[in-house]
């Protein structure tokens, strides 16, 4: 569909933190179908989706919107929140769930800084949901907010009139965006852990133990994420990396466990140690655990397939130092000096995904130690080598 409204579908798909919008929701609410809509008295648009439901309506699509509960929304400029149809006094009779054939909704407008109207921020499902709480309807509003935002600052750059406050803004609601991200996502991730680990403990068939394990590969590597969102918005909203200095236990077991973990989701890819300190060593044992687990969940997905990852740790009369080491394609010079900027992500095969944190959260902790983090990269190896002073 090209007509007057492909503009604003052009505007939606260039404001990138949309697709992870839409993921947040469906993941944070359970619900399989989230979309940003254009709405006007006369048409509903689709401008970008999430469909886990094969609702069927894809990017430019359109509904009738005389049909749609965000025709509600528009005249109101209010919310509209449903966990269960049938048990909602003022949508149980209402003829677009039954024509649409979902039980629970949310649509939040999305209101330019001049005051137009421009659509909503809707999800539906199927099944029950439980939305009328202040955290979600708060995580909505706040992705509303920041959808118009970027709408504006679209216009603006285009026409030219960018300004450094709106940078600023932009940048305020993308720390607030991940904090919100961060929080929202690790009640459920912990939720999966513990019943992942109950589950292990009772007896399993094969095959039910290796989707377990499955599930748990992809738990740490969602707790990695998290905690790498956090501590990259306490960074940007002023709250900093905080450490717990101190030498009253061992590192070397920290270490091993972080190794054990990755290895036990990693069964195809072999990991040497070669870990030989004297101790004690006044450190924050948790966050060289972090670095440790970031450099090390780098090296396993950008390494070559099969290849050996290395990890080795020493120490001499003056300096620490922690290293994770794989074969592969090299990383190309212009890209070494960018490594530890957030969010930059290298050129990597499409199954290699992520936010493009995880380095930088590493180098900030380095940083934090009074260390450094640096990388080198050539045909026989990738390296990452943390050193910081013995005080």
């Amino acid at each position: 569909m090209r007509d007057e409204f492909q503009a604003d579908i052009d505007s939606v798909g260039r404001i990138a933190a949309v697709p992870t919008i839409l993921d947040v929701i469906c993941r944070t609410t359970g619900m399989g179908f989230a979309t940003v809509a254009r709405v006007t008295r006369d048409r509903w648009i689709n401008c970008a989706v999430l469909d886990r439901i094969d609702f069927g309506l894809p990017t430019g699509g359109e509904l009738k919107v005389e049909t749609t509960i965000c025709r509600e929304v528009e005249e109101s400029r209010e919310p509209v929140v449903i966990d269960d149809v049938p048990q909602d006094e003022a949508y149980c009779g209402h003829p677009t769930p039954a024509m649409y054939g979902f039980r629970s909704y949310i649509s939040m407008p999305i209101v330019r800084a001049d005051g137009e109207f421009f659509g909503t921020l809707c999800a539906i499902d199927p099944r029950p949901a439980r939305l009328k709480n202040p955290e979600t309807i708060g995580m909505f509003k706040l992705f509303a907010e920041l959808i118009a935002f970027h709408l504006d600052a679209g216009e603006r750059l285009a026409a030219s009139e960018a300004s450094l406050m709106g940078e600023r803004k932009i940048s305020e609601l993308r720390e607030q965006f991940i904090a919100v991200l961060g929080h929202d996502l690790r009640n459920p991730v912990a939720s999966i852990d513990a019943g992942t680990k109950m589950l292990l403990k009772t007896s399993l068939e094969p095959k039910a133990l290796n989707i377990l394990n499955l599930i748990q590969g992809s738990v740490l590597r969602m707790q990695g994420l998290i905690d790498n969102l956090l501590d990259f918005a306490r960074g940007r909203l002023g709250g900093g990396l905080t450490l717990e200095v101190d030498d009253c236990g061992p590192l070397e077991p920290v270490l091993i466990q972080v190794v054990e973990e990755l290895r036990a989701t990693h069964p195809d890819t072999p990991i040497e140690t070669d870990v030989s300190f004297t101790g004690p060593l006044r450190c924050d044992r948790a966050r060289l655990s972090q670095l440790l687990s970031n450099l090390l969940g780098n090296a396993l997905t950008h390494g070559a397939d099969g290849g050996a990852v290395r990890v080795g740790a020493s120490s001499d009369a003056d300096h620490f130092r922690l290293w994770v080491s794989n074969s592969g394609e090299p990383i190309p010079k212009e890209a070494l000096a960018d490594l530890f900027q957030p969010f930059f992500r290298a050129a990597t095969r499409p199954s290699q995904q992520g936010l493009g944190l995880g380095l930088y959260i590493a180098s900030e902790i380095a940083r934090a130690h009074g260390g450094t983090l640096t990388a080198s990269s050539d045909s026989a190896e990738t390296r990452f080598t943390f050193q910081m002073p013995l005080r």
